[in-house]
C-alpha cells in the first residue's frame, strides 16, 4: 500500500500548495486524483517521487519510508513530458530502461515488447519530434512502464489524446492494475476517472475535500428525484419544490428534497409520467459541489 499522510507544502513562505493532503492506494487499485489547475495534484505527485520535499507529512510504501531504491521501482509520467526530442523511439525507451537498472539486453527486450503493445512498431525508428502528440504520449507511457514498475504515478496522462489513444492507454493501465500495481493518475476528464478508477480523491486549494469510491461519493452527496412528464398541463409544478425545465418537449422536474408522494400525484394528474425516480449525481456534479 502507498500511504500519503498529512502533506503540507508552502512555496516562498507565502503560497500554501498543500494543506494536509492524505490518501492511500492499495495493491491493484486505480486512484483518480482530480482538482482544478493549481489545486495541488502535481505538487503531491512530485513529493511522492522525491522531486520536491514536503514541509510536513510523509509518504510510505509497504509500511516503510520511501528512499531512492524504492522510488527507482516506481513509474512516473510527469505532466511536462520529459522526452528527448531528437532521440529515436526505440532507443529512448531502452535508454530509460537502463537508467532504471535494466541490462542493455533486458532494456531492449522490454522496449520492443512495449513498442508492439502500444502500437508504435512503425514509428520505432523515428525521432520523437516527428510523432503526433498521441504517439508521444504512448512513448512517455512506455518510458514509465519499461522497468515493470511496482507503482505507477501519471500526471494528466490522457491530456490531448484522441478517443482511440485514450482507450489504448486505459487498457494498458487496467492490465497493470489487474497485475497488482497501484496506479495513481490525475485527470480533468471526470467521466474517464469515473469509468476507470476504484477510488477518487478531490483536492481543492491544497486540501482533500472528498475521497472514496465513486459509489461512496455519490451516496454521501445524496440523490435527486427526477420526474419526466409528457404532454404536461401548463403550471402543473407550481407550488412544488425543485427546478422545472423542458427537454425534448417533456417537462423535467428535479427535486432535492420534498414529499415524493405529493409530487407523484401532481405529475400523474398533469400528464403521462415517463420517469419517476431518484438519481445519483455524476462525479462531475460531485466535483463541482465539492470545490464550490
Amino acid at each position: 500500500m502507498l500511504e500519503i499522510s498529512h502533506l503540507r507544502k508552502t512555496f516562498g513562505g507565502v503560497k500554501r500548495a498543500l494543506d494536509g493532503v492524505s490518501f492511500t492506494v492499495g495493491q491493484g487499485e486505480m486512484f483518480g486524483f482530480v482538482g482544478a489547475n493549481g489545486a495541488g495534484k502535481t505538487t503531491t505527485m512530485r513529493i511522492v517521487m522525491g522531486v520536491l520535499q514536503a514541509d510536513e507529512g510523509e509518504v510510505r510504501w509497504k509500511g516503510g519510508p520511501l528512499g531512492f531504491a524504492e522510488r527507482r521501482r516506481f513509474g512516473y509520467m510527469p505532466e511536462e513530458r520529459g522526452l528527448y526530442q531528437k532521440m529515436k523511439v526505440a532507443d529512448q525507451i531502452g535508454y530509460f530502461g537502463r537508467l532504471h537498472g535494466l541490462s542493455p539486453e533486458a532494456a531492449r527486450s522490454a522496449a520492443d515488447e512495449l513498442i508492439e503493445r502500444l502500437g508504435l512498431t512503425e514509428r520505432a525508428g523515428d525521432a520523437v519530434e516527428a510523432l503526433s502528440l498521441g504517439n508521444q504520449q504512448r512513448v512517455q507511457l512506455a518510458v514509465a512502464l519499461v522497468h515493470d514498475p511496482d507503482v505507477l504515478i501519471l500526471d494528466e496522462p490522457f491530456s490531448g489524446l484522441d478517443p482511440l489513444a485514450v482507450d489504448a492507454l486505459a487498457e494498458v493501465l487496467q492490465e497493470r492494475a489487474r497485475g497488482g500495481v497501484p496506479v495513481i493518475f490525475s485527470s480533468h476528464q471526470l467521466d474517464l476517472v469515473e469509468r476507470l478508477c476504484d477510488s477518487v480523491g478531490i483536492v481543492s486549494a491544497g486540501r482533500m475535500v472528498a475521497s472514496g469510491t465513486a459509489d461512496e461519493l455519490r451516496a454521501a452527496a445524496g440523490g435527486r428525484l427526477r420526474v419526466v412528464v409528457a404532454d404536461a398541463k401548463p403550471g402543473w409544478a407550481a407550488g412544488l419544490p425543485g427546478e422545472l425545465s423542458v427537454e425534448n418537449g417533456r417537462d423535467v422536474l428535479i427535486v432535492g428534497e420534498g414529499d415524493d408522494q405529493r409530487i407523484l400525484r401532481a405529475a400523474v394528474e398533469a400528464g403521462r409520467v415517463e420517469h419517476f425516480g431518484v438519481e445519483r449525481p455524476t462525479l462531475t456534479e460531485i466535483f463541482r459541489e465539492a470545490v464550490a
